[in-house]
Formats: C-alpha cells, sequence, structure tokens
C-alpha cells in the first residue's frame, strides 16, 4: 500500500469515476440553495436529491463529487474519537437510473485494491451486506473476496423515512490487532472499535418505502440508483498509516500551530482536536455564506468557536487565537476550495471579533458563577444550565470552579435541563435526508411539450397527456414554478388552473379540477394581471441582486428566492447581518435602476460566453451549453424566469423586512 497525500486521494478518486464516464461534480456549498429542508449541506448525495426523486433531470446519469459537509448530531464526540467531525468531505459516486450492483461493486474492487489506484491490501478488507442480498455476496465471491470476509447483518439496508431505499454494502478495512485483540466479532456483533474501519458504503437504491408496509412489501423503483459515500478523512488515515484521522495532512498543518501557540507539544490530547476540527467547519462555512448568530447555522457555528475556546484554555490560551488558524485552513484547503482564499481577511475578522466577545462573556460568566458560590454550597441543575446556555460558560468550567471551592453541582440535573433543549431542536428540525418518491410515470414520459409563454399568454393547444395529477399540453403559455418563480394562474377552457409543475423531461402539467381527454382542442389564457405583477418582482429580484453586491461586496450571492405576485424573499449570504443604513442604501440603488429606465435585453447564448460576460448565476445548478440571459443596465443574469421590458415598469421598490 502506498502513502499518499489528501490531494492525491482527490486526484485518484476524481481520475478513477471520470475514467468510468461519469460527471465530475462540483463540490456544492455548506449553505444548501432553495432547500429549506437542510440546516447544512450534510452528506455526498444532499445536492444531488433532486435528481434521485426525479423532480429533475441529471445533467449525466454517472456522476461523482467530493462533497464539502457538516454535521452537528454529536458535537460531543468530536475530539473523544479518532474519526467523529463536524466538517468532513465525502466522496461518492452516483447512478441515476444507470449502472446498478454489478458495475457498483466491481469498480468499486477496482479502485480499491488495483496498483493503478488506491493499492489497498485484499486481505485487510473486510464486507457487510444485507442478509437477504444474496446477489451482492456473489458478486463480491467471484471477485475473490473470501466468505469468511462477507459478513451478513440486518443493519445493512439504507432507509430514512418515504421514498428511495435499499440495500447497502459497507466496505471495512482491517487495522489490526494492534488497535483491538479482538477479531470479527465487533462487526458480526456492531460494536464500536478502533480496528475495523468502515471506508465505504454503498447503497443499492432498489425500492420506494412506504407508510404502512412491511419492507418486504415495498414497490420497486422504476428507476434503480447507486448512491456511494466514502469518507476522505479515513482514506487519508489508512493511506497515510496514521492512527487517527487527526494525524494526517487535513489536520497536522493546524495542530502545528497550535503547539506553537499553547506551547504544549501534541500527544493526541482531544483539546487540539477539538480545535483543528470546530476551525475547519466555522471557517468552511463561513465562505460558504453562512454567518454567526443566535438561531439555526449561525448559532452551531457560535457553538463551535465557543466550544474550541473553552477547550483551548486547557492548553492555557486565553487569549484570540481561532482566527490565526485560518491561515492553516487556507494551507490544507484553499487550492480546493479558493472561496476560503478570496475571503481570508474577512473570515479572520469575523472569528477575532467573535472570539473577543466569547472571552467577555466568559469572563461576566465567571462573575455569575461566584455569585452562587458566595452565597451557596449546592449549585442545582437549572443554574448551571442558566450559566452554559445563557452565558455560554461550559459545565466543565462550572465543575472545575465548585470543585476548587468545594461546592457541588447537581450535574445530572444539569445534563436533564441539556437533554430537555436537544429534544426541543430535535422536535424543531425537519428531517433532513429523505428523499421524495419517484413518480415513474413523470420519469419515463419523453413527448415534446413547447413553452411559448415569453411571448404570449394564451394559446389553441391541445391534450396529448393525461396524468391522475393533471394534464399536458402541446404548447403552453403556462410557466411551472422554477428558479423562484410561482407558477401562472389562469384557465384552460375557462376551467381553473390550480398549479402548474415542472416535470423531470421539462413538460409543464397543469393541475385541474376537471376531466380532460388525450386529444381534446382546448384554450389556455394566463391571467395577465397577475404575470405582470410576478414578472415585475421578479425583475426586481435581479436589480436587488446587484445592489446587494454594490453595497456589501462581491461575496454576496443568491441563495434562494421566492417570486410571487405580491412580494418577492430574496436568500443571500453575507457574513454580518445588515445595518439599517446598509438597507437603505440598498433600497435607494434598486429605486435609482428602476428610475433609469433601461430597457431588460433577452439573449441566449453559449454558456462560455455568458460567463466571459460576467453573467451571475447559482453555482450549484448545472447549465446546458447553451443558456438564456436577462441584462438590465449592468445587471446580467442567467434565468429562465418571466421578466419586464423596461426597468420603469417595476415603477417602484421596497424592503418591509429583513431576517
Amino acid at each position: 500500500m502506498k502513502k499518499i497525500s489528501n490531494k492525491e486521494v482527490r486526484r485518484i478518486w476524481l481520475d478513477f469515476w471520470k475514467s468510468k464516464a461519469h460527471l465530475i461534480m462540483d463540490s456544492s456549498p455548506l449553505v444548501p440553495v432553495n432547500d429549506p429542508t437542510l440546516l447544512w449541506i450534510n452528506a455526498g448525495i444532499a445536492p444531488l436529491k433532486k435528481y434521485f426523486d426525479g423532480s429533475v433531470k441529471p445533467p449525466q446519469n454517472r456522476l461523482a463529487n467530493l462533497q464539502k459537509c457538516i454535521r452537528t448530531n454529536d458535537i460531543e464526540n468530536v475530539g473523544l474519537t479518532a474519526r467523529h467531525h463536524t466538517f468532513f468531505e465525502m466522496m461518492g459516486n452516483f447512478s441515476i437510473g444507470d449502472y446498478f450492483k454489478k458495475e457498483a461493486i466491481e469498480w468499486g474492487y477496482e479502485i480499491l485494491i488495483s496498483p493503478k489506484w488506491f493499492n489497498l491490501d485484499l486481505d485487510k478488507i473486510y464486507i457487510t451486506y444485507y442478509p437477504d442480498d444474496y446477489e451482492t455476496k456473489e458478486i463480491w465471491l467471484a471477485l475473490g473476496i473470501e466468505e469468511h470476509r462477507l459478513i451478513p447483518l440486518e443493519g445493512n439496508f439504507w432507509e430514512i423515512g418515504e421514498g428511495p431505499c435499499g440495500p447497502d454494502t459497507e466496505i471495512f478495512y482491517d487495522r489490526g490487532e494492534e488497535y483491538d485483540k479482538r477479531g470479527i466479532e465487533l462487526l458480526i456483533n456492531d460494536i464500536d472499535n478502533e480496528r475495523y474501519v468502515e471506508i465505504w458504503n454503498i447503497v443499492f437504491s432498489s425500492f420506494n418505502a412506504k407508510e404502512g408496509l412491511k419492507r418486504e412489501e415495498y414497490p420497486e423503483l422504476p428507476h434503480k440508483n447507486i448512491d456511494t459515500g466514502a469518507g476522505l478523512e479515513r482514506f487519508c488515515a489508512i493511506l497515510q498509516d496514521k492512527k487517527s484521522n487527526f494525524e494526517t495532512d487535513l489536520f497536522m498543518p493546524i495542530i502545528n500551530h497550535v503547539e506553537q501557540i499553547s506551547k504544549i507539544k501534541y500527544d493526541g490530547q482531544k483539546e487540539f482536536k477539538i480545535i483543528a476540527d470546530h476551525i475547519k467547519a466555522i471557517t468552511v462555512a463561513l465562505a460558504d455564506g453562512a454567518i454567526l448568530s443566535n438561531e439555526g447555522r449561525g448559532y452551531v457555528l457560535r457553538r463551535l468557536l465557543r466550544r474550541a475556546l473553552k477547550h483551548a484554555r486547557f492548553l492555557n490560551i486565553d487569549k484570540p487565537f481561532l482566527y490565526l488558524l485560518v491561515f492553516d485552513v487556507i494551507t490544507i484547503l484553499g487550492d480546493v476550495y479558493p472561496n476560503i482564499v478570496q475571503n481570508k481577511e474577512i473570515i479572520e475578522k469575523i472569528i477575532k471579533l467573535e472570539e473577543e466577545k466569547f472571552l467577555e462573556t466568559l469572563s461576566d460568566g465567571e462573575k455569575e458563577l461566584y455569585k452562587l458560590i458566595e452565597t451557596k454550597s449546592f449549585i442545582t441543575g437549572a443554574e448551571a444550565f442558566r450559566l452554559y446556555d445563557t452565558f455560554g460558560f461550559p459545565i466543565e468550567l462550572t465543575l472545575e470552579y465548585a470543585h476548587e471551592n468545594k461546592i457541588e453541582v447537581d450535574n445530572l440535573g444539569f445534563q436533564v435541563e441539556l437533554e430537555a433543549q436537544k429534544e426541543r431542536s430535535r422536535k424543531a428540525r425537519n428531517d433532513e435526508t429523505s428523499m421524495q418518491a419517484q413518480n415513474p410515470e413523470f420519469l419515463e414520459y419523453l413527448d415534446q411539450s413547447i413553452f411559448i409563454g415569453y411571448n404570449k399568454l394564451e394559446s389553441n393547444s391541445r391534450v396529448i397527456k393525461v396524468f391522475k395529477e393533471g394534464i399536458v399540453l402541446d404548447k403552453t403559455p403556462f410557466y411551472a414554478e422554477s428558479g423562484g418563480q410561482v407558477s401562472d394562474q389562469g384557465t384552460i377552457n375557462g376551467i381553473e388552473v390550480i398549479d402548474v409543475i415542472a416535470l423531470p423531461n421539462k413538460q409543464h402539467l397543469h393541475i385541474v379540477d376537471h376531466q380532460f381527454f388525450e386529444g381534446d382542442k382546448v384554450f389556455a389564457k394566463v391571467d395577465s394581471k397577475i404575470r405582470w405583477q410576478t414578472q415585475r418582482n421578479h425583475s426586481a429580484t435581479h436589480l436587488l441582486h446587484k445592489a446587494l453586491k454594490e453595497v456589501l461586496g462581491t461575496q454576496v450571492n443568491q441563495h434562494g428566492s421566492r417570486v410571487s405576485p405580491i412580494s418577492l424573499r430574496f436568500d443571500f449570504n453575507n457574513y454580518e447581518s445588515m445595518t439599517n443604513q446598509e438597507l437603505l442604501e440598498v433600497e435607494k440603488i434598486v429605486n435609482r435602476y428602476i428610475n433609469e429606465q433601461n430597457l431588460v435585453v433577452v439573449e441566449e447564448m453559449s454558456l462560455v460566453d455568458a460567463k466571459n460576460k460576467g453573467a451571475m448565476a447559482l453555482f450549484t445548478e448545472k447549465y446546458g451549453d447553451v443558456v438564456r440571459t436577462i441584462k438590465m443596465g449592468d445587471s446580467l443574469e442567467l434565468c429562465g424566469g418571466t421578466h419586464v421590458k423596461n426597468t420603469a415598469d417595476i415603477k417602484a421598490f421596497s424592503i418591509v423586512s429583513y431576517e
């Protein structure tokens, strides 16, 4: 087995899948775009869900990526184990209705074992599989995996709520008796251990899970898929022969810098690991547009920063220092994620200000604690939790100070209060990774339907397909909801159109409460007043985007929107909350753009030409070779929505709320 750097691991992974005709997808930002179900991108498949559930047709049926992720469900374990992280990178390969078990397993074997690729030792590989999945077992046996290395486990079935699910096969690497004298009973009995490291999970997405049905009753998917996830950090630990992920080149530059600051030698202490993990998560998340705040993902980042500072105290560091480690994160990740480099100064500034503020808060917490110590001989769980929740004062420090002053603390009561808070958070959180069920009729419907609504709001059309959900016309003036713009309203033969949905193959499905038949000739009419109001708001959205960049900086990017006849909502990243003055300035600039009476110029051109002209786009989206651009004065964006003819048509713009 050859020892290689993390950069070489990345290269081998992507080169291999490129050689198997996979389209290499760029990593999406950690802050999800147009996905309110996710707090963070938390898996390689997360930004690809729309392709797997069939709601959007993928740019290619074979995809591969190396996706940055954040998971926060077990923050307290970071630093205590060799492999727990908040920020990590997941390598994945995906098939959407293309290849299935045989190719997925054979290629998995090839990239792992071949001297041309990772060249792992075959005799160190162990495989688990779902007991009823005999086909998977036979494929592994045919490749030369000995039967005693193939372990059937009931847990090898991937399922989260309703939607695509299926058996999986997990690949483990045996690190030897040095890590645990026990053998494969650790795998058989699913016992946590440091010896057998799971490096890759291959999911055979075969069924649609449905509530009320037994697993064996789940209907098969019309298009079977492959979804895999392999941890970059775990691969590096094995390929660099390190005891834990933290000793690899993905973390050691940070740890070495902390050694210099603390003047303490690293010897596996959890404090070094916690600091190294958390500063990576904070830095990359800020570069991707997250902010520090008291709620949502902003609170997660604030908690990570405070946890790192708290543990730094045990290394005799009691002043701001995390901002200095941004340099080391750039050393590790800067060439992979250049936006970290581009935003280095502002990231350092945000982190340093937050450190200074928290260290003051920590001082306030100490004062509150000493008030309790002076008047009490026992600190209740509720009091300890108040110090933690209100002042950000860690329970470990409360216990330490109390012990020094011979005061008892109800730690169990504190844990009850903490668990109650976690339960409230769990109830408030949506399921983060489930997908919609595939609709085979929509996926397989390929007849062409033409959208004529850019230029016409009425048409004599013909019904070419009837689904139980609605009808498809040979040509339609109705815009289907997409890109943040709501669907048109109107009528077909006088019958109200309730909604219009974009099907995977680009037809528009009209939802109507009426029985139509294929071949029916119909008159489709869009409500022109509602369309007019909607496109005014959509054009204003483009001007708002431009104004935000002008006031706040070029780092601002769109992360979602909602454009309706009544109003517009624009989601964007920024490192700090906007001031009232900035909001007023943005509003003033948008109205200036409107009053300039610029013509709205719509053009189709190649994607290359559009980018060369500086067109703004959602960089997480995949565009075709030919794109539609909307130009309004200095604003130029890729957009498939409907717009006014002149900015003057918008008339006026006002910001009524900001969150």
